[in-house]
């Protein structure tokens, strides 16, 4: 069973930045896929952003040039690193494992293995 802890989650104020952090314990996969997924109250969980196993990106476009995810395979930790925060950011941020190297449905959550608990962003205006 692989285990996926999220930290870093907090408030901050519109404009400023938070930096998450997914740490992956237990049987990990020797290569995997990692995604970045948030809920906000009464929404559907939508997805953020999308890191390959060898650090192929991708984002949902209300985030892209203000979010970064990243990835360090000796920690087995994927960060997602968010600036300019704006309150519609605000949702329960969730990180999920694909067992594979790449997944062409990087956006549907059903294509993930594992998902963390989650961690809250809240952005005030």
């Amino acid at each position: 069973q692989v285990r996926l802890v999220e930290s870093g989650g907090g408030l901050a104020q519109a404009g400023g930045s938070l930096r998450l952090s997914c740490a992956a314990s237990g049987r990990t996969p020797r290569t995997y896929a990692m995604g970045w997924f948030r809920q906000a109250p009464g929404k559907e969980r939508e997805f953020v952003a999308f890191i390959s196993w060898n650090s192929i990106t991708y984002y949902t476009d209300s985030v892209k040039g203000r979010f970064t995810i990243s990835r360090d395979n000796a920690k087995n930790t994927v960060y997602l690193q968010m600036n300019s925060l704006k309150p519609e950011d605000t949702a329960v941020y969730s990180c999920a494992l694909d067992e594979g190297t790449y997944i062409s449905s990087y956006y549907n959550s059903r294509a993930y293995d594992y998902w963390g608990q989650g961690t809250q962003v809240t952005v005030s205006s």
